[in-house]
Parts: C-alpha cells; sequence; structure tokens
C-alpha cells in the first residue's frame, strides 16, 4: 500500500533571501549565441523550448540563469514511523511528513529555496542532500554530514538556502549513513523549458529497490559480507512511486491513466540503495529529452537503463490500440545487482477500464552496463584536450582494509587509491577551511581542485584487488562531462570525446573498467566524490575535493546545528559504525 498522507510541505512566496553573488567562468562563456534573448519566447504545450525573460533551453545554466524573486518555501518534518509500501508486513520506518516517498519539492527555474528541517528522530542525526543541484556558491547547503556541516540532532532543526540555477528532475536524500533507505527520500522539480514538446507532465516517477530489513541491518550485513569479498543483501522488492505488489500477490500496483493522442512527460529517477534498473512500456517507445539535469538533443528508444542517482525525462506518446499496458522496471542483470523481483504499473487508456495487461516487453538488450551512447548535450560544448594527458589525475577504485573511527578495528573497506573515506561528524571539513587549518587528516580523503576557470580532468578506474562490478560515480557541486568509458582496464588507447561529451552529475564506471571525466572549476566549496550504491560510499568508496577555500562561507546557522550536534553526540544511542556518509 503507498503511504501518501495529505501533504504537509508548507510552500509559500516570500521577499527573496540574500545569497553570494553568482559568477561564471571566463573560459566558459564564449559562445554567445546560446544565450541570445528572445522576449516573444513563451512557455506552452507546442514550444516547450522557451520559457520567459528571454531564457530558453538554449540557455546553459551553467552561463546565465534567472534570478526570480520568488522564494519556494518548504517545512519537512522527520519522524520514526512504520510503513508497508508492497503489502508484505508493516517494518520500521524513517518518513518525511509522515510519508513515502517524502513530498515533492517543486520550484521555477531561477527561484530561491527555503527548505526546514525538523528532525523528530529518536535516535538519529540526519543532514538533507539535494542531488545533483549545483548549489552555486552555496556549498554549506550541500547537506553532507562531516563535510559541509554537523548532522541535525534528534530535537534540533536546520534550514538549507539556495537558488535553482538549474531546470529539470531530482530528487533529495538523507547522507547520514545508509538513511535513505528506511524512506528519507522525495522527487524535486524545478520548471524549465525542454528540448521536446508534450502535453502533460506527469511529474515524477520515483523507482526503488526496497528491503524488508532496516537500512542500518542492511548496512551491517553488506559490511560483514564484505570481509569475505562477498555481495551484499538483495532487496525483496522494485517500488514504483513507493508501491508495487509482493512476490505472494498482495499490495497494488502504481496505476496511470492516458489519452489517446496525448504526448506525456515522465520524470524518471532511480532512487536506489544498490539497484540498477532498465525502464520501459510495453508497446510505446521513449524519446528521451534529458540525462541528468542537463537538456539532450532528444532521441528514441525502448529501454532505458538507469543507474542509481540518475534521471531521465522522457515523452511517451499515447499512439496504440486503447488498453492496459506495463510499464516495467527490472533489475539491470548486466550490472551485476539483480536481485529476483520486477517492479510494474499499469498504464490504462482512458476509455478503456483497467485490467491486468499481456506479457508484451521490449527485447532487452546487453551494454555491459554502459551508458547509452546516444546522449548529446542540447548545448554544443568542446573540452579542452590539449592538457588531458599532463593534468589527468586516476583515482583507483579499490578494496583494502581501514578503520571507521572511533572504532578502531581494522576491516575490509571500499577505497580510492587505497585509502577509505570517514568523515568526522564534529568537525566537517568546513570548519577546517574556515578555520585555516590544512591539517587534513588522511581519512578525510581530500584533494584540492585547479585554480578558478581551470580545467579538471579524473581517470576513474577499477583495480585488480576489486570485484569486477560496475560503480555509478556521482559528483557534488557539479556536473561534468563524460570524455568515455570503457569496460576493459585502461591502456591509453582509447579514443576520448573532447568535441561533443556526454554530461551528467552520475556516471558509471564499468566493472574491470574505467571512466573519464572533466569539469572546470568555478564553484568555490567542499565537494564529495563517490559511488552511490548506499552500501559502497557507507564502506568507505568515496573522497572529496576542496575548490576555491578562501571563497567558502559557511551557511547561516552553522554553529548553532554543530553545537547541538557535539552535545548530542556524546551520549547517542547508535555509535558511528561506517563512513558517516
Amino acid at each position: 500500500m503507498k503511504l501518501l498522507t495529505s501533504l504537509a510541505a508548507i510552500v509559500s512566496v516570500s521577499e527573496a533571501f540574500v545569497l553570494p553573488a553568482e559568477r561564471l567562468s571566463s573560459e566558459l562563456s564564449t559562445i554567445e549565441e546560446r544565450q541570445t534573448a528572445d522576449p516573444e519566447c513563451v512557455h506552452g504545450p507546442q514550444t516547450r523550448r522557451c520559457w520567459s525573460g528571454g531564457y530558453s533551453v538554449a540557455t546553459d545554466f551553467d552561463l546565465k540563469h534567472p534570478e526570480t524573486t520568488v522564494t519556494r518555501s518548504y517545512t519537512l518534518t522527520i519522524t520514526n514511523s512504520t510503513c508497508n509500501p508492497d503489502g508484505n508486513g508493516e517494518r520500521l520506518c524513517q518518513l518525511i511528513n509522515g510519508q513515502y516517498p517524502g513530498p515533492t519539492i517543486t520550484a521555477d527555474w531561477g527561484d530561491l529555496l527555503s527548505i526546514k528541517i525538523i528532525n523528530k528522530l529518536e535516535d538519529n542525526g540526519t543532514a538533507i542532500h539535494f542531488h545533483g543541484v549545483r548549489q552555486l556558491n552555496t556549498c554549506g547547503a550541500d547537506g553532507v554530514p562531516g563535510i559541509t556541516q554537523c548532522p541535525i540532532a534528534p530535537g534540533a532543526e536546520f534550514t538549507y538556502l539556495f537558488r535553482a540555477t538549474q531546470f529539470g528532475t531530482s530528487w533529495y536524500h538523507s547522507h547520514f549513513s545508509n538513511q535513505y533507505g528506511d524512506g528519507v527520500v522525495g522527487a524535486m522539480v524545478f520548471n524549465g523549458p525542454a528540448t521536446s514538446n508534450y502535453d502533460v507532465d506527469l511529474g515524477p516517477y520515483s523507482l526503488t529497490d526496497w528491503y524488508y530489513a532496516t537500512a542500518f541491518e542492511t548496512s551491517m550485513q553488506s559490511m560483514i559480507s564484505l570481509q569475505t569479498q562477498g555481495g551484499p543483501p538483495k532487496a525483496n522488492n522494485i517500488l514504483i512511486n513507493g508501491t508495487n505488489k509482493n512476490a505472494a500477490g498482495g499490495g497494488a500496483y502504481n496505476e496511470v491513466a492516458i489519452t489517446k493522442g496525448k504526448k506525456y512527460r515522465l520524470r524518471l529517477i532511480n532512487m536506489s540503495v544498490d539497484q540498477y534498473m532498465r525502464v520501459s512500456l510495453d508497446g510505446h517507445k521513449m524519446t528521451v529529452m534529458t540525462s541528468d539535469f542537463v537538456p539532450i538533443k532528444p532521441y528514441v528508444t525502448e529501454t532505458l537503463l538507469i543507474a542509481i542517482g540518475q534521471r531521465y525525462d522522457v515523452i511517451i506518446t499515447a499512439n496504440q490500440t486503447a488498453g492496459s499496458y506495463f510499464f516495467r522496471v527490472d533489475p539491470a542483470a548486466d550490472c551485476f545487482a539483480a536481485n529476483d523481483h520486477f517492479g510494474r504499473a499499469i498504464w490504462t487508456y482512458s476509455d478503456v477500464s483497467p485490467s491486468t495487461p499481456p506479457e508484451n516487453p521490449w527485447p532487452v538488450p546487453t551494454t555491459q552496463c554502459l551508458e547509452p551512447s546516444e546522449m548529446a548535450p542540447y548545448w554544443k560544448q568542446a573540452v579542452p584536450s590539449n592538457s588531458f594527458s599532463s593534468d589527468v589525475t586516476r583515482l583507483n577504485v579499490n578494496i583494502t582494509t581501514g578503520e571507521f573511527l572511533p572504532d578502531p578495528d581494522t576491516i575490509v573497506v571500499w577505497a580510492i587509491d587505497d585509502q577509505n573515506i570517514n568523515v568526522n561528524w564534529s568537525r566537517p571539513t568546513v570548519s577546517f577551511v574556515d578555520e585555516g587549518d590544512t591539517d587534513y587528516t588522511p581519512e578525510m580523503h581530500v584533494m584540492h581542485l585547479q585554480d578558478e576557470g581551470k580545467w579538471n580532468y579524473y581517470l576513474i578506474q577499477q583495480t585488480g584487488s576489486a570485484p569486477p562490478i560496475p560503480h555509478p560515480i556521482h559528483l557534488h557541486g557539479h556536473d561534468f562531462f563524460v570524455l568515455g568509458q570503457g569496460s576493459t582496464a585502461w591502456d591509453g588507447t582509447a579514443t576520448l570525446n573532447f568535441a561533443t561529451p556526454p554530461r551528467r552529475d552520475t556516471a558509471t564506471v564499468p566493472g574491470g573498467g574505467w571512466l573519464a571525466i572533466a569539469f572546470p572549476s568555478n564553484n568555490p566549496g567542499t565537494w564529495l566524490l563517490h559511488c552511490h550504491i548506499a552500501f559502497h560510499i557507507g564502506e568507505g568508496l568515496g573522497m572529496q575535493f576542496i575548490e576555491e577555500a578562501g571563497k567558502i562561507v559557511k551557511p547561516h546557522g552553522y554553529d548553532e546545528t554543530c553545537s547541538s550536534w557535539r552535545a548530542y553526540e556524546k551520549g547517542m544511542y547508535y555509535p558511528k559504525h561506517d563512513s558517516g556518509l
């Protein structure tokens, strides 16, 4: 049963709060035609490329974005609860405003957001990360405990303030250990232009694996299994917008009504703990128009592979015989972490009654867990190639031994360059920066980015000591250009794409393979890079970048949040047992 209570998020319009001035990298602002104003361009069903005020889908939001005077205010209260999303039975959950998934945060491109988090959990801290949001000059709103803030203690609250400089679809989730697997997740929609026309926006379609054990139980099972290089626990189900039938036939499918001849926008979000997914709608092809927040040149496909943390906005045209059709969300078997369960929803044309659809799936392609090759950004931008060979930094994903302080035991961990990340909740990286202390501890796993305006190149690869499984790599504070991927060891002979590279904020290192990315330094902050398999970042697979340290500003409420957390931590019931992320 899908848990949906009345929306308790408070949305309001108020005077704009003050943010640091947005800055643009001069090295990126050379393509003036992308910024040509068109005051007659008005957003509508046949003109989705348009927005308002001369902004359109041709506007690269890294270079320019609206700055409205509207503030969207939300209050999100996190509580201990129980939930039963697939009818299998109640289990302990942690919910936002009493519902799963949490309320959808909605704003227009250029709006300001004020999001108050009230922690009413009994024995857990929390912090909320807004996945893929650039947080331009607002690093303190990135929501990463031990890096950008202290956790929000039980009984305390914290308000995140930032501007929606991007448009599109994403999600927010707890970054406090594996907490989001217990329900602390929700969708985000930043309304803006699009590269393809449509009639109806169906809103977010959240896709997630679901475990009958709690997130902290499964994370401990995964860590114990890792000690012998075994696999993590398998999920018990896959949910679509918080519901599905269970193996015994209980529960309920998500249902969608469509009208023949209409074009529907669907916002797909993989919110899983540990599950790559392949999605499709029987008999209907999809026109893909975004990858993560980035608009792309539309292309048509029958199925779509979605890594953990990735989003795709697609257009589906209701152009088939009236009836009911299965929307399928299947484990991606070529991405290792397949379970034995499948997500299903039923889409029905409005002039017939819903019924159990026939089995008519599209053929399943074999991709070796590589990203779709058709993703060409709508904004054509080349990446400088002349300094790649001299400036590229290799990051080796491997398994080694390490500690998760304060626990002194040495255990098997996931790592980058033989170092597992392990944050100190009570002294985040921002505190080091604010105090001018550069004596970073090894377990903080800090690396400095290039100076403002210069390009950063990273080659992330798996080494022989790691099982050959894919890792969805997510970068905070930036999206990046994907110069190339490969499913075998990097040998320097692959041809990289500097001319028209895909661009996104989450991309896969294939099992036993490599991923090459590039991005410019243009956003001061302390930014986490990590595998978005929740078990893996909990087991150490991450590191952090410090960018333009002299321009990093602590957010309002930072010191109070740390004070309340330090007081709570002295007697907290559940000690930290993993990386803290």
